[in-house]
């Protein structure tokens, strides 16, 4: 599918009052992944504006939320960012990884993070973006699971730079760049499979 495929699509999807009420594929959840080639990732980024101009003009309030950019406000807020970037050059991987996952762990600082976001808000879609420039600290099915509690009454839609797989013989897999198969996540639906 063209990016310009993927965006008629997904205006088509997400302007739909089927998919607004949350209406459709049967999870008690109303998450989406809408997976792209991450080669195509700048493309999809320009094409982000101007599905969300469009969906605007329908009448449809997205909120979207930058995991990167929420991440560097967390650690900014926290009196953190500095100090990790003066020791990130010095520090082996992993244990920046680890540092990383404690100050960025979706349960105890993400996810309350984003629901702050959403009581602040009136939205009828919450789109989330930015899984590829945070990982390997943030997983994207834990932030899908924790946000089970917070995001549950609209739609949340994840861009995913990779791909989603689901079948009932192999259940569901996300693979991050096509190479790195994160944790199996079975209460999302792709949304390049849902019809308006």
């Amino acid at each position: 599918m063209s990016v310009n495929q993927l965006q008629d699509h997904l205006v088509t999807v997400m302007a739909s009052t089927r998919f607004l009420k949350g209406e459709g594929p049967g999870n008690d959840v109303p998450f989406f992944i809408c997976p792209y080639s991450p080669e195509s990732t700048i493309d999809v980024e320009r094409m982000q504006v101007r599905l969300f101009e469009q969906l605007e003009q329908r009448g449809v309030r997205v909120l979207v939320l930058d995991l990167y950019e929420l991440s560097l406000d967390l650690l900014t807020a926290r009196g953190l960012l500095d100090r990790v970037l003066e020791r990130e050059g010095g520090m082996p991987k992993d244990q920046l990884k680890e540092l990383m996952q404690s100050v960025l762990d979706p349960e105890d600082h993400l996810v309350p993070a984003i629901a702050a976001r959403l009581n602040e808000s009136r939205f009828d879609i919450l789109v989330l973006t930015g899984i590829g420039a945070v990982f390997p600290y943030i997983r994207s099915h834990n932030v899908l699971n924790n946000l089970q509690s917070v995001a549950k009454d609209q739609p949340t839609v994840l861009f995913f730079p990779g791909t989603y797989a689901h079948s009932l013989a192999t259940g569901a897999s996300l693979d991050l760049f096509g190479r790195l198969l994160d944790d199996k996540f079975y209460r999302a639906f792709n949304i390049l499979n849902y019809g308006a």
